[in-house]
């Protein structure tokens, strides 16, 4: 079942020379085709800057000295659906998987990725680490259950990039915390799929929490942000919790932030994961400044950009980070795929630092365990030990390669969906041609003479100049 894989590609190159003044290097990713066994063509080429300027040029304005934020990185998130099929395959494709996922020099480089507290959406079932009611004390705590699945999926990530960063949210506390005493089934009892609001309940979950990041450390597994709840506003059938902005920060303040101190625990405590769907929460926190201060950040998903602008006119100093990429249904096709620039550079250029993809791997079915259906980067087919490396993953994969932690977003001008950063010396400006011809792209620095490249059809490209 070995199969060859470098990074995620075939790279197909010609003669790499030294970049002189007048030249342009141009990767580029055709957004088409098949992915037998995962290998993905790149081509790479050089150009002098003498393509013939047609009608229609692209034109991009780069400004390298108008500086945003520094950029920390792409990665995905964990499950136990995933995990699962992750340890099916023979421990030789599984170190293939993770290399072409998590390796900085011969993968997509994840650096910055998603974990849950207990069960997720794509968990095989709900669960939770308490599973025995009233266990104020957390006497019977126990991660037992993830030791076969997500936990040895974390640590082969760990062992292929120690210095990814990870957070981790819960979808519901255990199910004898809540009104309901359910995790799942929140669609049908709104009005109870909540947090008790007790303090011995609030001291219990503190305890849940701290007792969470230690037992991971204890397996080699750093948590370093915790969000104290995955899509506050939800009430699903699928694990969740309503939860307001009032008790999170009453929580927070008064219990877990006390507890992780006793405990000497530094993982950094964030507001969310907020979405907007009903509810402006993540502008109500940035908007009262008592409550913000108790957070580390705020962490957001499906949050349209004039959203986004208004939290951070209102909270300019807080730190902020995505936490979840589109999700879709579960059809993993190139259509799909070819949006994925558009839905990141939605939250890039308006002052995200990251992009964290949602499920990185699922079995054959692409099922959660509440029957409903969602892409991943990779599918694992748990009877034949096949891998599927889907177009996302080729998508995300590529312009991970390039918005890598430490990147600095600048300034541009385009009339189309452009990221530009610099790093190490060079200009990265990814681009996308939709169209069915190939595409002159016209690039300035600042008052230089601007040079023009072409870009394939129907391809996702960077394009790298000197800075």
């Amino acid at each position: 079942m070995k199969r060859s894989f470098s990074l995620l590609i075939v790279l197909v190159l010609s003669n790499m020379i030294m970049l002189a003044q007048n030249q342009i290097e141009v990767h580029a990713l055709k957004l088409s085709g098949e992915m037998p066994n995962g290998k993905l063509s790149v081509n790479k080429q050089l150009s002098k800057g003498n393509a013939i300027t047609k009608d229609g040029t692209h034109k991009i304005k780069l400004y390298p000295n108008v500086e945003f934020q520094t950029l920390e990185g792409f990665g995905g998130a964990f499950n136990e659906i995933g995990g699962e099929a992750l340890m099916v395959l023979p421990k030789g494709l599984q170190d293939e998987v993770m290399t072409n996922l998590f390796s900085v020099k011969n993968g997509a480089g994840f650096s910055f990725s998603r974990t849950a507290v207990g069960a997720s959406d794509f968990g095989i079932d709900a669960y939770s680490y308490a599973e025995k009611a009233d266990d104020y004390n957390m006497e019977h705590f126990s991660i037992a259950r993830e030791e076969s699945t997500v936990i040895p999926y974390l640590q082969q990530a760990f062992q292929k990039n120690p210095d990814m960063k990870l957070f981790a949210s819960p979808w519901s506390p255990p199910a004898w915390m809540k009104y309901s005493g359910l995790m799942d089934q929140g669609e049908d009892f709104p009005e109870k799929n909540k947090l008790k609001d007790e303090s011995k309940i609030y001291e219990a979950y503190a305890l849940y929490f701290s007792k969470y990041i230690q037992a991971y450390a204890d397996k080699g597994i750093t948590v370093d942000r915790l969000i104290i709840q995955n899509e506050n506003d939800a009430n699903t059938k699928y694990p969740s919790n309503d939860m307001s902005v009032a008790q999170m920060s009453k929580f927070t303040k008064n219990y877990l932030r006390p507890q992780f101190e006793k405990d000497n625990i530094d993982t950094e405590i964030w507001a969310g994961t907020f979405r907007t769907h009903g509810r402006l929460d993540a502008i109500e926190l940035a908007g009262s400044k008592e409550n913000s201060a108790l957070f580390d950040g705020i962490g957001i998903q499906y949050t349209g950009a004039v959203y986004i602008n208004q939290m951070k006119d209102l909270a300019p100093n807080v730190h902020y980070m995505h936490t979840e990429g589109r999700c879709e249904n579960g059809k993993n096709t190139w259509g799909q795929a070819s949006k994925r620039l558009g839905e990141i550079s939605s939250y890039i250029n308006n002052g995200i630092p990251n992009y964290c993809y949602w499920n990185m791997i699922l079995n054959e079915t692409t099922e959660s365990g509440w029957d409903w259906k969602q892409n991943s980067l990779i599918n694992i087919d748990r009877q034949t030990k096949k891998v599927t490396y889907n177009p996302d993953y080729a998508v995300i994969a590529f312009m991970s390669k390039y918005l890598v932690p430490g990147a600095k977003r600048i300034a541009n001008y385009a009339k189309e969906d452009v990221i530009s950063v610099k790093y190490n010396g060079k200009l990265y400006v990814l681009v996308q041609n939709k169209n069915e011809k190939s595409q002159v792209y016209e690039c300035q620095i600042g008052e230089s003479e601007s040079k023009k490249v072409e870009v394939p059809n129907q391809s996702l490209a960077v394009i790298i100049l000197n800075d």
